[in-house]
Order: structure tokens, then C-alpha cells, then sequence
């Protein structure tokens, strides 16, 4: 025995040489790449801005059925990331825009730049479309429905290991309320879910062509219909207008500060009045209705986030002039400042001042912008520092600070932290009756992110059952009813005014996601890699005994 153990373990040509032959039997063909392609063009034109939305139900059809007809689970893998990569690629193409027009590059770099990043997250896929494969061999067509559970599964996984969820399949409905409604029962994963399943009921029909499997997929679509039709329905016309006398009003301003910004001495005090303005004209506007005899309601003036860098703790000419402005107009005023953090950092702030001109809240943004608020290389990365200080470095929140407009307690999040669940879902589970999002798109241009971050915010209304105010530097901004509506949005680009009501919804009960968090996806993730394991599992004919093999 120890002269075995002592021997190097060597591979010879033979099994060099079955290796090879092994990858180019199950490499894709042409044709193979071809479906793969024609799955992610699918699925990338049923997002914004191109708005095919009904084709995320069969986008990954063309994917499904090249697994299942020949399930190598290398080929699946190399095919599930070539569709990954163009998916991703294709959908976040937007990324460019601030590498071309604020970076200086010339696109012939900037959009070859892009595609390493999209290889990245193209492994998600890649992953999903070898476990597939697997559980097809072993067990055959009918296991393609438990792609509905694999697809929500490496959602949640790409979100906690990368710290991205955009585009999961499931925001491609946003802009639909009937169709999200789930959400409130496990966030934007369970309408994800709902998709691939009907992409699967399809895929098996086609791969068996026999009575009993369109029967089966059609059960399966008719139960899908049902279950959209009764969360879907009974959604109200509109907004409920009866203004109570306590109701706050909220006055959102969209002011447009340039992205090419100088920040001269000039530049900013111009666009600092520009907000004074702005903010003044709109309250010397509002209606009749929203007074209450001779005592003004609470008031609420939101300025976004944008690339003006208030900087209320350490500007005393600033905290002055918003003093002035909340005294002689009687509201309080939500703001973005940058804020000292420990260490000689910096918070990316929202502060909210109240009508005696007092700083009352902060909230310190937790979930950061990579490569955009923070580098994630360490310092000892070849060239990390030199990153650092082309894009700055923020210091992460840790509380999570409800601010209390009146009677009403507000949850308030900060631009991509609202393409994060858990964020809305802890304000709401602690008790606010609104959520507020201040943002800022501006440096992406007229792209199609504008509508894909509007989407975020769309889902954190409907998984919460609260009302979400949106209120962004270039548009899009837009009051979001608990229903997942969008009210009132503004034009991109153009300095807008809104005018809204919100209120306390009393002793209202969280949602099912709001209390449980991200159950359903963690379920999803535990059966995955359960029946993953069991695909390397055999049980050898005519005895109980179990084998680990090595391959099927």
C-alpha cells in the first residue's frame, strides 16, 4: 500500500488523449452557438428599452431544448455561457457610455472592455445550463422543469457573490402590475421563477411531441395563467385621492445638474439656485387642496442625488442657506450629501432637515457602487491605487435609519441600492410607510438604464406593499403605487417638478417578503444543490447499495 501511495500520480498520452477527444465530441457545434445566440437576442429585446416583454416567456426555449436533446453537460455549459455572455453584454451595453463620453475613450476600447465583465457574469448561465443537462441525463425530458428552481437559485447566488441582480429575468415584467404581484411572496426570484417555467412547459412539449406532454404543458401554463390571474386581479383603477388633513405633501425636484459639470465657483452657485428655485416655485404652486384651513400640512421638498457633492456637515455657508429655506417655507428637505466617515472617509449621505432648519436624519448609503463609489481590489492590486483615485472612495453605512416626515416614517435608499431587495424589505419589515429612492442616471446618458433601474424600483413597491417616491437628477422620476404602477414620471433630461401625497398606513402587516426575506430563493438554492448532488448518485440493480460515480 505505501508503495502505491508513494507513486506520482501521471496522466498518459492514452487518457491525455481520450480527454481531448472527449472535449471535442461534446464542444458546440455551429449550429449549437447558433440557438444559444438566438436564445439571448431573445431574452435581451424583451427588456427595456426595447420592450418585447412577452418574449421573456419563450426566450429560453431555444436553450432549454439544445439541453435536452443532447445533454453533455460540458456542451450545456459552453452553450449556457455563450448565451450568458451575449445576455448580458447585449442588455448592459449602456456601461460604455460613461467610458466613451466621461472616460474619453474611443468605442473601438470601450466596447471590447465591456466583454470580460460579461464573461464573468455569463458563468451564471453557464452553471444553470450544466445542472440542467445533468438532471435531463438522468432523468429525462420531464426534468426540465426543474429549470424553475435551478434559473431563481443562480439569481440569488449571482447577487451575493458579485453584488448584482440586473436584468434578472423577472424585471422584464416591471412595467406590467398584473404580472408581478408575486413579488410580495418572494421578490422579483418568484416571477422569475413563473417565466422559466412556463419556457419549460413549452421546451417539453416540443421535445417529447407526443399527447401526453402537451397535456401536461398545457396543465402546467393553465396553472400558471391561474395563479397570474388571481394575485394579478382586483388591483385598484388608481391611486386612492382622498387627502386626509395630516397627510404630507412632497414636492420632488428633478433639477438636471450636467453630468460635464466644472464645478466652478459660477457652476455651482447658479445650480445651487437652481434648486432653491425650483424647489420655491413649486411650493408657492401647490393647490388649495393640499391645505388645511390656515395650517400648512407637513412638508417634504426631495432633492436627488446628483453630481453637485453638497456636503451639508462641513459647509456652514450651505447648512445656512438651507436653514433660511426650511424656516420661511415650513417644510423639511431630504438632500445627498457627502458626510464625514471615520478615518478620513466619506459617507454618500441622505440628510433630512426639518422646518426649524435642524439636521433631524442621516442615512448612510450601505450597498455601494463598485468601480463607481469604491474599488474591490486590494490594496496591494498592481494599479489599485491609481483606480482609487480616478473613481474615490466611499466608506460604506451600517443603519439602516428610518426618517419621520410628519406622521409618516420613511425608509430611504440610495441610486443601485434599489436594485437590492433586502434594503426595502428591511425598512418595510421595520415599519415604514413609504419608501423614498434618490438617484442619479445622468452619467449613462439616454440609454436604456433609465427604464432598467426604474424597474428595480418598481419591484421594491410590489414585494412591499408600500408606495416607492423616486426622485432622480435626469429622470426617471415617478411616483410608484404600492401596486407597482408608475404615476406622474417625468421626461429624461429636463428640469421637472412633482407634487405627491403620502401618509401612514397604520398598524398595515408586512408583506410575506417583507417578513420572510428571501425564503423562496433560499429554498430554491438548497433543492438545487441537493438534486445537483444526487445526479452523481446510483443505486446499483438489484441491491440497496449507492455509489458515487464519477460521471454519467
Amino acid at each position: 500500500m505505501q508503495d502505491v501511495l508513494s507513486k506520482p500520480c501521471r496522466v498518459g498520452p492514452g487518457r491525455a488523449a481520450h480527454l481531448l477527444a472527449r472535449v471535442r465530441s461534446e464542444a458546440p457545434s455551429l449550429v449549437d452557438c447558433a440557438i444559444a445566440l438566438a436564445a439571448a437576442v431573445l431574452l435581451v429585446i424583451s427588456f427595456p428599452d426595447f420592450d418585447l416583454w412577452p418574449l421573456a416567456w419563450i426566450a429560453l426555449v431555444p436553450l432549454l431544448l439544445l439541453i435536452a436533446r443532447g445533454p453533455q453537460p460540458l456542451r450545456s455549459f459552453l452553450s449556457g455561457w455563450l448565451f450568458g455572455t451575449i445576455f448580458f453584454y447585449g442588455s448592459c451595453y449602456w456601461l460604455t457610455y460613461s467610458m466613451i463620453h466621461t472616460g474619453g475613450l474611443s468605442p473601438w476600447v470601450a466596447y471590447p472592455l465591456l466583454f470580460p465583465g460579461a464573461v464573468v457574469m455569463g458563468l451564471f448561465p453557464a452553471v444553470f445550463a450544466l445542472t440542467l443537462a445533468r438532471v435531463v441525463r438522468r432523468w429525462g425530458a420531464a426534468a426540465l422543469f426543474l429549470a424553475a428552481m435551478f434559473w431563481p437559485a443562480l439569481e440569488w447566488i449571482r447577487l451575493e457573490t458579485t453584488g448584482q441582480l440586473w436584468n434578472a429575468i423577472g424585471y422584464s415584467q416591471a412595467f406590467y402590475p398584473s404580472l408581478i404581484q408575486t413579488a410580495r411572496y418572494g421578490s422579483v426570484y418568484v416571477v422569475g421563477a413563473l417565466i422559466v417555467l412556463a419556457n419549460a412547459a413549452v421546451a417539453f412539449a416540443l421535445c417529447q411531441r407526443t399527447k401526453r406532454a402537451l397535456a401536461i404543458a398545457s396543465l402546467v401554463i393553465l396553472s400558471l395563467a391561474s395563479a397570474l390571474f388571481l394575485t394579478g386581479s382586483g388591483l385598484p383603477l388608481e391611486q386612492d385621492r382622498y387627502i386626509r388633513s395630516d397627510d404630507p405633501v412632497v414636492v420632488a425636484i428633478q433639477p438636471n445638474v450636467p453630468m460635464d459639470l466644472t464645478k466652478s465657483v459660477e457652476d455651482m452657485r447658479q445650480l445651487t439656485a437652481r434648486h432653491f428655485e425650483m424647489s420655491e416655485a413649486a411650493l408657492r404652486q401647490l393647490p388649495d387642496y393640499l391645505q388645511n384651513g390656515n395650517e400648512k400640512r407637513p412638508r417634504l421638498v426631495i432633492w436627488p442625488e446628483s453630481p453637485m457633492n453638497f456636503a451639508y456637515g462641513s459647509d456652514s455657508a450651505l447648512r445656512e442657506q438651507l436653514a433660511a429655506f426650511t424656516k420661511a417655507n415650513h417644510t423639511s428637505l431630504l438632500l445627498n450629501s457627502q458626510e464625514i466617515a471615520p478615518s478620513d472617509g466619506r459617507f454618500n449621505s441622505a440628510v433630512l432637515i426639518n422646518e426649524q432648519g435642524e439636521l433631524v436624519a442621516q442615512y448612510d448609503k450601505i450597498r455601494l457602487l463598485p468601480f463607481g463609489e469604491y474599488v474591490p481590489l486590494p490594496g496591494w492590486f498592481p494599479g489599485a491605487g491609481l483606480i482609487r483615485g480616478m473613481v474615490g472612495e466611499f466608506t460604506p453605512g451600517t443603519n439602516y435609519r428610518r426618517m419621520q416626515v410628519g406622521p409618516v416614517r420613511a425608509g430611504v435608499f440610495i441610486c443601485i441600492e434599489s436594485a437590492y431587495p433586502s434594503i426595502a424589505s428591511r425598512y418595510s419589515s421595520d415599519g415604514a410607510d413609504v419608501l423614498i429612492n434618490i438617484s442619479n442616471d445622468g452619467y449613462l446618458g439616454r440609454t436604456a438604464v433609465m427604464r432598467q433601474h426604474l424597474s428595480n424600483a418598481v419591484f421594491r413597491a410590489v414585494e412591499n406593499r408600500r408606495p416607492v417616491l423616486r426622485v432622480t437628477n435626469t429622470g426617471i422620476t415617478a411616483f410608484i403605487t404600492p401596486w407597482g404602477r408608475i404615476e406622474g414620471a417625468t421626461e429624461g433630461f429636463k428640469p421637472e417638478t412633482r407634487v405627491w401625497s403620502i401618509r401612514s398606513i397604520g398598524s398595515s402587516l408586512p408583506t410575506f417578503y417583507a417578513e420572510n426575506g428571501d425564503l423562496f430563493a433560499y429554498g430554491c438554492v438548497l433543492l438545487s444543490l441537493l438534486i445537483f448532488v444526487l445526479t452523481f448518485v446510483r443505486t446499483r440493480s438489484g441491491s440497496n447499495e449507492v455509489v458515487i460515480s464519477e460521471d454519467q
